[in-house]
């Protein structure tokens, strides 16, 4: 009996021991997999590529250690990439929430603002003798309206950090129509 005992624990010990020098393949193969899909998600790359970063050093270390035959190490590593990568889709789903949403409130808040300096443009052509440069007012209107435009379409593309791009000089350049119209008004006011 107690040779028995002794030649399942020699065999718990060896068996324990090759499993230790084998590559954790599998744990790998996963890591690999989780990896490449954070690299084709398109919200990961936009908005979590630090922790993207993160999980490809991890995979790179894995590798690095199963080729050195140090396979606890990486394990660790392809754990550490599953969990990054994972993060990264994430992260990316929530930074793509955040954007869209930041793009959205931006948009709506610019549309207002176009009809009302279209108004006011069309109000200040119908006032006798105000000196203004219309034609350089409606350039400005059109450009403005113009990068509204593109910044909707990026929005529709799901492209939200184009979209707050292409929409942030929209706002000065309205004010700036609606800054010219009140100064020439005042000035024109003050002449009668």
């Amino acid at each position: 009996m107690k040779k028995l005992v002794s030649i399942i624990f020699t065999i718990v010990i060896i068996g324990t021991f090759l499993a230790c020098k084998t590559p954790p393949t599998e744990d790998m193969n996963k890591a690999i997999d989780a990896v490449t899909r954070a690299e084709n998600d398109a919200d990961a790359v936009t908005y979590a590529g630090n922790t993207l970063v993160r999980a490809r050093d991890a995979l790179t270390q894995m590798q690095a250690e199963a080729d050195s035959k140090r396979y606890d190490s990486a394990k660790n590593y392809a754990a550490e990439a599953i969990a990054a990568a994972e993060k990264a889709l994430t992260d990316g789903k929530t930074g793509a929430a955040r954007a869209r949403e930041e793009a959205a409130n931006l948009l709506n808040s610019i549309k207002p603002e176009i009809v009302q300096t279209e108004g006011e443009l069309a109000a200040a052509k119908q006032v006798q003798g105000i000196q203004l440069d219309f034609n350089a007012l409606d350039r400005d209107m059109a450009s403005a309206k113009t990068a509204a435009a593109a910044a909707q379409s990026s929005f529709d593309a799901s492209n939200y950090r184009d979209a707050v791009t292409k929409a942030q000089p929209i706002r000065p350049i309205l004010s700036g129509i609606r800054t010219r119209i009140s100064d020439a008004a005042i000035a024109t006011s003050r002449k009668k």
